[in-house]
C-alpha cells in the first residue's frame, strides 16, 4: 500500500512539473496582440517558434545570425527580449564568479537580457542552472523557468 502511494506521489508531483514547464504552442493559439506586438518589434521575421511560459507568451527565432527571444505579456506588451552571445563577451565579473563559485565548469550557453524598462542583465548557463548577473556582472540568482 506504501509502494502504492508512493507511486502515486511521484506520478502528481511529475504531471504538476509538467505543467509548469513551456509548453509548444501553434501560432493559431497566439494572441492577434502579442503577434502584433512581436511583428512591429521585429519585422521581417517570419520563422518563429511560439511556447507558453508562466501565462507570457515567448517567440523562439533568429534575426540575422543571432539566436533569439522575446516574451510578450497576453496584452502585447513586450517583457523582454534576449539574445544569445558568446561567452567571451560576458562581463569580466561574471567570468570571474564562474571561476570563483564553479571551477572548471564550462558555459553552456550565454546571453544578453534586455527588459522592457531598458534594464539589461545577462544570463551563463552552468552546470544544468541559469545563472543571472546584472548589466555589472554582479550575481543576481539562479533563475527558475
Amino acid at each position: 500500500m506504501k509502494l502504492i502511494k508512493t507511486t502515486a506521489a511521484i506520478l502528481i508531483a511529475t504531471s504538476l512539473g509538467i505543467t509548469v514547464m513551456a509548453q509548444k504552442l501553434n501560432s493559431a493559439k497566439v494572441p492577434a496582440a502579442v503577434k502584433t506586438s512581436f511583428e512591429k518589434a521585429y519585422p521581417g521575421i517570419k520563422a518563429v517558434k511560439w511556447e507558453k511560459e508562466k501565462g507570457d507568451f515567448e517567440a523562439g527565432f533568429k534575426q540575422g545570425n543571432n539566436e533569439m527571444s522575446a516574451v510578450f505579456k497576453a496584452d502585447g506588451a513586450q517583457v523582454e527580449s534576449e539574445l544569445e552571445i558568446n561567452a567571451a563577451t560576458l562581463p569580466a565579473t561574471v567570468i570571474v564568479y564562474l571561476k570563483q563559485h564553479y571551477k572548471g565548469a564550462i558555459i553552456k550557453e550565454a546571453a544578453k537580457i534586455t527588459k522592457a524598462n531598458g534594464e539589461i542583465n545577462y544570463e551563463a548557463e552552468v552546470n544544468g542552472k541559469d545563472l543571472l548577473f546584472d548589466s555589472a556582472g554582479k550575481f543576481i540568482k539562479i533563475a527558475q523557468d
